[in-house]
C-alpha cells in the first residue's frame, strides 16, 4: 500500500510546491524525492535503505517547505513499527520523527504561539496514533488467536490433541487433491485390561493416542474418532507391517487392538469407496479377533467343565470301589468267603455301572435325530410312561395343553427323557401322596412345558447348583439326571428353569423355540 501512497504524495508535494513557487531548490527536492521512492520500492531486496528513509524524507520536506509532507510521516512512523508489539517500542521512533517533522517545519515558518501549538498538537496527535495503532494490532491479533482456536478446537479431538473425524476427513481430502498415494492404517482399541486399574480412562486414551504419534512422526494426520478408533494417514511406506507389529508387541502391549493398512489409490480410486473397503477391513479383523477370542473361552470353559466333571466322575466311583475293597479284605480272614457280602458287593458294583453309562450318556456328542414334530403327541406318550408309576406311589398327575397342534423341532426321545426324568423327581419329592401337572403353553415363538409339584421345595441357597453335575441330596442318586435335562434342552437351542417355595412345591419350566 506503502508503495503507491509515497509516489503520490511526494507527486503531490513537488507539484504543489512548484506551482506554490516555495522551494527555491527544485532540482535537490526532485532529487530527495526520487530517492525517497527508490528506497521504498527497494527495501525488500536492499533492507539497509529503511535505515536513509528518514534522510531522504527530511530533505524533501525542508526543501519542498510544505506541511503536507506530515501525511508521509506518519507512512514512514506505521512503515517503521510494522511487525512491534509494544508501545515501549513504537512510541519513540513515533516522537523521533514527529520531532524531525516539526524542526523542519519551524524552519520555514514564522515561530510564533499558533505555530508552536501546531507543533505540540502534532507530536500528541503521533501519540494518540500510536495507541490506536495497538488498540488495532491487539484486536485484530486476538481475532486471529480465536479464530485459530475455534479451528483447532473445530477439527482437534479435545482429549488427545489428534485430530478429529473432521480433521481426518480434511487431511484425507488435501492429500488426495495433491494427488499423493497414501496408506491408510485403521486401529481399534477394544479394552484397557493391560493397564493398571487405578489409571483414568481418559489418561490410557492420551497414551494410547501419543505413543501411536511417537511412532508414526512422518504421517500427514493422525485422528482420534468413535471412541476408542485411531486412523492414521502415513505415505507409502514398505516397513508398515513391521512398525504396526513393533507398536501393538511394545508399546501397546496388553490392549486387545484390531487394525487394518489400505493403500490409496490401488484399492479404489474413490476416496468415499476407499473409506468404506478400509472399514469393512477394520470390522473383518475384529470380527475374527472376536471369534477367535470365543473360540478360546470356549474351549477354557469346556477344559474346565472336563476337569469337574472328571474330578466329580473319580470321587462317585471311589466311594464304592473303596466299600468293595474293604468287603474284600473282610473276606480274606474268611478264606475269601464272599457270600455275608454279596450282595452289597453287587449293589456297589451296579451303582458303578449305572454311575459309567450315565456319563457317557451325558459326555457323547448330541447326535442329530432333530425333526419337526407335534409336542402334544410327545407329552401323551410321557403320560402313558408315568401313569402306572404314579399310581403306584400314590401321586395323581395331569395333563394341560393347547387344543392346537404345537410342532417344534426336536429329538422326541430325548424330549420324553427329560420329561420323564423331571416327573420321577417330582415324584420323590412328595413323601406324601401329591399332584404333579403337566402344562404346555405358547408365548410368541416359544413354547414352554412347565412341570409343578406339590412337594416340600427346593432350598434357595441350592437352586444354582441342583443343575451341576454330581450334585444330589439323594442317597442312591449320581448328580447327572438334571445336568443331563439342561444339556439335552440346550442341544434343542432352549433352556431350562426353575422356581421352588419350600413347603409349597417346584415347577421346572422347559423353553423350547418353535419351528420357524
Amino acid at each position: 500500500m506503502k508503495m503507491v501512497i509515497f509516489p503520490l504524495g511526494c507527486l503531490l508535494v513537488i507539484l504543489s510546491s512548484y506551482v506554490l513557487r516555495l522551494t527555491p531548490h527544485l532540482a535537490i527536492m526532485l532529487l530527495s524525492g526520487t530517492l525517497l521512492v527508490a528506497s521504498i520500492y527497494g527495501e525488500r531486496r536492499y533492507p539497509v535503505l529503511r535505515k536513509f528513509q528518514w534522510i531522504f524524507l527530511g530533505i524533501f520536506h525542508y526543501f519542498s517547505e510544505l506541511n503536507w509532507c506530515n501525511m508521509l510521516y506518519y507512512m514512514l512512523i506505521l512503515s517503521m513499527i510494522e511487525g512491534k508489539q509494544r508501545v515501549a517500542q513504537t512510541l519513540p521512533i513515533s516522537l523521533l520523527f514527529m520531532l524531525e517533522y516539526t524542526v523542519i517545519r519551524l524552519s520555514y515558518v514564522p515561530i510564533d504561539a499558533y505555530a508552536l501549538l501546531v507543533s505540540l498538537f502534532d507530536l500528541l496527535t503521533s501519540v494518540v496514533i500510536i495507541f490506536l495503532y495497538h488498540t488495532l494490532i491487539n484486536s485484530e491479533v486476538e481475532k486471529r488467536r480465536l479464530r485459530e482456536k475455534n479451528r483447532f478446537l473445530t477439527l482437534h479431538d479435545p482429549l488427545t490433541g489428534l485430530l478429529n473425524y473432521e480433521g481426518y476427513m480434511e487431511v484425507l481430502h488435501k492429500t488426495v487433491e495433491e494427488q499423493r498415494s497414501f496408506l491408510l492404517v485403521l486401529l481399534n482399541v477394544n479394552n484397557f485390561s493391560g493397564f493398571k486399574k487405578e489409571d483414568p480412562w481418559c489418561s490410557v486414551i492420551t497414551g494410547t493416542g501419543q505413543m501411536i504419534s511417537n511412532h508414526f512422526t512422518e504421517a500427514y494426520g493422525i485422528s482420534r474418532y468413535a471412541g476408542d478408533r485411531f486412523a492414521v494417514v502415513l505415505p507409502e511406506i514398505q516397513d508398515v507391517e513391521e512398525r504396526m507389529s513393533s507398536l501393538l508387541s511394545v508399546q501397546l502391549q496388553g490392549l486387545q487392538v484390531s487394525y487394518s493398512i489400505s493403500l490409496y489409490p490401488e484399492m479404489s480410486d474413490s476416496l468415499q469407496h476407499f473409506m468404506t473397503v478400509a472399514e469393512d477391513r477394520l470390522l473383518q479383523q475384529q470380527r475374527s479377533k472376536w471369534l477367535k477370542n470365543e473360540e478360546e473361552v470356549f474351549r477354557s470353559e469346556r477344559l474346565r467343565a472336563v476337569g469337574e466333571l472328571a474330578a466329580g466322575m473319580a470321587h462317585e466311583i471311589r466311594n464304592p470301589l473303596t466299600a468293595i475293597r474293604g468287603f474284600l479284605q473282610l473276606s480274606r480272614g474268611q478264606a475269601f468267603n464272599i457270600a455275608p457280602w454279596y450282595e452289597v458287593i453287587m449293589g456297589e458294583v451296579t451303582r458303578v455301572t449305572d454311575l459309567t453309562a450315565e456319563f457317557l450318556q451325558f459326555s457323547k456328542p448330541h447326535a442329530n435325530h432333530m425333526k419337526p414334530e407335534q409336542l402334544g403327541h410327545c407329552l401323551e406318550r410321557v403320560m402313558s410312561l408315568t401313569e402306572s408309576d404314579a399310581a403306584s406311589r400314590g401321586h395323581q398327575i395331569t395333563l394341560e395343553m393347547t387344543n392346537e397342534p404345537v410342532v417344534i423341532i426336536m429329538d422326541r426321545d430325548k424330549i420324553v427323557q427329560v420329561l420323564i426324568n423331571l416327573i420321577r423327581n417330582a415324584f420323590e419329592a412328595m413323601t406324601d401322596p401329591g399332584e404333579v401337572h403337566m402344562d404346555l403353553l405358547q408365548e410368541g415363538d416359544v413354547v414352554l412345558i412347565s412341570i409343578t409339584d406339590t412337594g416340600s421345595g427346593i432350598p434357595e441357597n441350592s437352586l444354582s447348583t441342583i443343575f451341576n453335575p454330581f450334585y444330589t441330596t439323594k442317597e442312591e442318586g449320581t448328580g447327572l439326571g438334571l445336568a443331563l435335562c439342561q444339556k439335552i434342552v440346550q442341544d434343542h437351542n432352549g433352556k431350562i428353569t426353575v422356581h421352588s417355595e419350600m413347603g409349597v412345591g417346584s415347577t421346572f419350566t422347559l423353553h423350547l423355540p418353535m419351528e420357524t
